[in-house]
């Protein structure tokens, strides 16, 4: 008899293998990241064809295979399909779940990540904030949470009211970060500053954030 497990998560990444099948990334509540084969989901009718796109946050019935976890069936809470609609707020959202790839581990308290993801995504979804701001919040806390956050510097040249957004971020919880906005100027000198502590941090190129950048 098969044991099987249950997980709260995001699906991250996802990949055809074989003919038929997909090897997804979950992000989850319970064992940080971890890979997962979908045997036979890119089956058209297949009932883990739509769970295992990116985006799709819920729960995930595991059972452990040899040498990984494959899925068995999906109860999926938020598919994010007002995002994926929308073709630029998408590739913020993969740029969002690349940086959650490149910063997860396996077995490790991703709580604080998953919860920043999930914020974030709902955010762009909701069309109630420029998408350059979500993403200068999402990179500024994901850097935060990883330890690694370098402070303001001098050489920063900010004004006070994008000392004190920067200062928002940094000490609130994920659940009330997105609960402001800023002036264009604002704007404009927290990109520059998420420029240069992202360049300083990242050791890898996103292929979504390239994309980003060509078509805006």
């Amino acid at each position: 008899m098969q044991d099987f497990v249950v997980l709260t998560g995001i699906i991250i990444k996802s990949e055809p293998i074989g003919e038929y099948d997909r090897r997804v990334v979950l992000l989850t509540k319970e064992k940080g990241k971890i890979a997962v084969f979908a045997k036979g989901s890119r089956r058209p009718g297949n009932r883990l064809m739509a769970p295992t796109n990116p985006f799709s946050f819920g729960q995930f019935r595991l059972f452990a295979g040899r040498t990984s976890y494959n899925m068995s069936e999906a109860e999926i809470s938020n598919y994010f399909e007002d995002l994926r609609a929308d073709f630029i707020g998408a590739y913020y959202g993969m740029y969002f779940l690349e940086i959650c790839d490149y910063y997860t581990r396996e077995n490790n308290d991703e709580m604080g990540m998953l919860k920043l993801l999930y914020q974030s995504l709902r955010a762009l979804a909701s069309n109630r904030f420029d998408n350059r701001l979500v993403r200068c919040v999402f990179e500024i806390k994901a850097i935060v949470l990883n330890g690694e956050f370098p402070g303001i510097e001098s050489s920063d040249v900010l004004g006070e009211s994008t000392i004190y957004a920067i200062t928002y971020i940094l000490k609130t919880p994920v659940e009330r970060l997105f609960s402001f906005d800023v002036k264009p100027e604002v704007l404009g000198e927290l990109i520059r500053f998420c420029k240069k502590i992202c360049h300083r941090t990242f050791d890898k190129e996103f292929k979504s954030l390239e994309i980003l950048e060509n078509i805006e």
